[in-house]
């Protein structure tokens, strides 16, 4: 066990299931802890590549692998009906036996819902679906029922049984950085709150304010456990560097992936480095982009040479 929870990121884009599938039994062979998925109805950008649909692969997954944890950065609250998930959520959890990470998001592709002919609305309108969301998920995680009215949705005695595997609930993952709405959402309602890879550069300002807003309605922000989304560029040695750090130019060198200010670029050696130093800075769980999509000889060089020194 590490001080620091090590998750791998694998957007499923362009790759078989059987190929991700390699990837999350090579990952629990290995002793890393978790498996994360993206959940959109094709690749944002490649509408034209193959794309696994997020809640069923994770079922797949779950249910060929014994130990793994199998989550998404993050559901898209506007696919499901808060009703629907929170039943889909508890019957994973019995069938994984505890092992479903319930990220969940307001969503953040407007051309996927036009082409679907589903709702999108502005940001505000996401965010209180959210939030509805979020107090459906919980009351029927925590009752066994949900009985709510909301501007956005409604349910009466509506019966979740059997509940969750995982108690209280699984973990409740909320993500992103929006001062104005999402970071009240996860002040109040997310056991984890993961940053997204373009808000590298600003984590101690953003984890300020997220203790600001705990403050405000009473709740202890050490109650909720911080997690970073962050690409790595994982070298064996010093002479690999260059092509290594090369690769993850071309596939993540864009301001969104937050490459330069992530800092995770080098030998195991530098890897550790910054990592021990996301851990000074309060945060207990890191979720890797590789920048070669999880190969093999990257997750046995973070097995051997990385996790131990955590």
């Amino acid at each position: 066990m590490t001080d620091m929870d090590i998750g791998v990121y694998v957007p499923q884009l362009g790759l078989s299931y059987p190929q991700i599938l390699h990837r999350a039994r090579r990952c629990e062979q290995l002793g890393i802890g978790s498996l994360w998925l993206y959940d959109h109805l094709y690749g944002p950008g490649f509408p034209d590549l193959p794309s696994l649909e997020a809640w069923t692969l994770a079922t797949a997954l779950l249910s060929a692998t014994e130990r793994l944890r199998v989550g998404h950065l993050v559901l898209c609250n506007q696919f499901r009906d808060p009703v629907v998930l929170a039943k889909m959520a508890t019957t994973l959890d019995q069938i994984s036996a505890g092992r479903l990470q319930l990220g969940i998001g307001s969503g953040s592709i407007e051309d996927e819902h036009r082409r679907a002919g589903l709702p999108w609305g502005t940001f505000k309108q996401r965010s209180e679906r959210l939030g509805e969301t979020l107090e459906i998920l919980l009351q029927a995680f925590s009752t066994g029922s949900v009985d709510f009215t909301g501007t956005h949705y409604h349910a009466r005695d509506m019966p979740i049984v059997p509940g969750t595997f995982q108690q209280p609930h699984p973990p409740i993952i909320v993500g992103g950085v929006g001062e104005r709405y999402t970071l009240p959402l996860v002040a109040r309602y997310a056991d984890v709150w993961n940053i997204p890879t373009y808000a590298l550069g600003d984590l101690e300002g953003k984890v300020s304010v997220l203790r600001s807003l705990c403050a405000d309605i009473g709740r202890d922000p050490d109650d909720i456990v911080l997690s970073v989304e962050v690409v790595m560029a994982l070298a064996r040695d010093d002479a690999a560097v260059p092509a290594v750090r090369a690769l993850a130019e071309k596939r993540f060198g864009g301001p969104g992936f937050g490459l330069r200010e992530g800092g995770l670029v080098g030998t195991p050696a530098v890897i550790v480095e910054r990592l021990h130093e996301l851990r000074a800075l309060g945060f207990q769980q890191a979720v890797l982009f590789t920048h070669d999509r999880a190969s093999d000889e990257t997750l046995d060089l973070l097995a051997s040479e990385v996790l131990p020194h955590l």
